[in-house]
């Protein structure tokens, strides 16, 4: 069932999500300044190809000022944006019945673009 999902979710729309990801990200990787942000782009990109049957986790090391700063940062330098976009598009999904599964994802999504520094991506 997770791999039809992912096939379903990534011919409507999951793979140009993805691709967004990925072009942010080496946007961002040029940049000294915006490694970090590029990789926890590419985490997103990475959950964002293939969202079902994979969460996410805040592990024990996410505690740190490091953590917490750097995801300030990325709050404010548009991470809000992401993640109400990812928000909205959840909700008008989650209208028809068929979407609710593709929206409980783009939810899942929500909660990286929130934070995504300190978050793991794990296997279900």
């Amino acid at each position: 069932m997770k791999i039809l999902g992912n096939i379903i979710w990534l011919i409507f729309g999951g793979i140009v999500i993805a691709i967004e990801y990925f072009i942010g990200s080496l946007v961002l990787i040029i940049t000294i300044i915006g490694i970090p942000f590029g990789i926890q782009t590419l985490k997103m990109g990475a959950l964002a190809i293939w969202p079902f049957g994979r969460d996410t986790r805040v592990h024990e090391r996410a505690s740190g000022c490091l953590y917490i700063l750097m995801n300030v940062l990325w709050l404010i330098c548009g991470g809000i944006w992401i993640a109400l976009t990812h928000a909205l598009f959840g909700m008008l999904l989650c209208i028809t019945i068929i979407g609710i599964p593709f929206g409980m994802q783009h939810f899942k999504l929500t909660t990286i673009a929130l934070n995504p520094f300190g978050r793991d991506i794990i296997s279900l």
